[in-house]
């Protein structure tokens, strides 16, 4: 069975029934007073909202955001204090790696991430979408979120999985934050949660700021991909999700 901690995305993309009831569709949906539910604060994606949205993440808070599968919580890749609020939110182990959203793939050279021809030619074609390359990091890169992995041959590379979501609330709010480190936003262990109030219900005053874009379409795994030069189209799929093997070495052999 492949090991999906050390990409970061599974926590997205699977549904994890109650350990006590078996039940996927828990926890049940409240309805919010002033916009605040246990001592967490709800807001819409106007312009005030986001821009409390951009203080807090400067500033090395944490956020929950909607995307095109569940909704996430998720801070600056490059603030290690915010990171590990994350996880500690989520009453998750920090050896599960955290998958960075971005807007669009022109953030790749100004992050310093890189990825091979491959995965490039992939990318550029399935995303926004369904599709996680694992990019390498180059000397300059500073995320805090970076993996190290084999080469093949002994050496070590730093590694990020990134994601591009189909998702037009979760872009707007990457126009504004930047790049989101982001996971979840559940207890590790616990069902996703497919709406604000769900999450603040499971999270609540642990995280700042809660962005509220209605219903998301709920768990659907993404396909990761990593580099692998002994193959003959040059990729590994780490996981087949949405986004079938065939389909990828189609694109790949037109």
């Amino acid at each position: 069975m492949t090991d999906t901690t050390r990409f970061g995305n599974a926590d997205f993309d699977n549904t994890n029934p109650d350990p006590a009831t078996g039940d996927t569709d828990a926890p049940a949906q409240q309805e919010a007073q002033d916009g605040v539910i246990d001592g967490a604060h709800i807001t819409g994606l106007d312009e005030a909202g986001l821009s409390q949205a951009r203080t807090i993440v400067r500033g090395g808070g944490i956020i929950v955001v909607p995307t095109d599968t569940v909704y996430g919580v998720a801070c600056s890749p490059f603030d290690t204090s915010a990171i590990a609020a994350v996880f500690h939110a989520k009453h998750r182990s920090r050896t599960k790696a955290l998958q960075i959203l971005l807007p669009s793939l022109d953030w790749l050279d100004r992050l310093d991430l890189h990825l091979s021809e491959p995965l490039r030619r992939l990318s550029d074609e399935l995303l926004p979408g369904g599709f996680s390359p694992i990019a390498t990091a180059g000397q300059d890169c500073r995320l805090a979120t970076l993996r190290l992995t084999g080469d093949g041959g002994g050496a070590s590379v730093r590694t990020q999985a990134i994601r591009v979501p189909d998702s037009a609330p979760l872009r707007r709010i990457l126009e504004v934050t930047g790049p989101l480190a982001a996971t979840s936003a559940n207890i590790s262990g616990r069902p996703p949660a497919t709406s604000a109030r769900q999450a603040a219900l499971a999270l609540g005053s642990s995280v700042a700021l809660y962005l509220d874009a209605g219903p998301t379409p709920g768990p659907v795994a993404s396909t990761v991909v990593e580099d692998d030069p002994a193959d003959d189209d040059g990729i590994h799929v780490l996981r087949e999700g949405v986004i079938s093997e065939s389909r990828l070495r189609g694109i790949l052999e037109s």
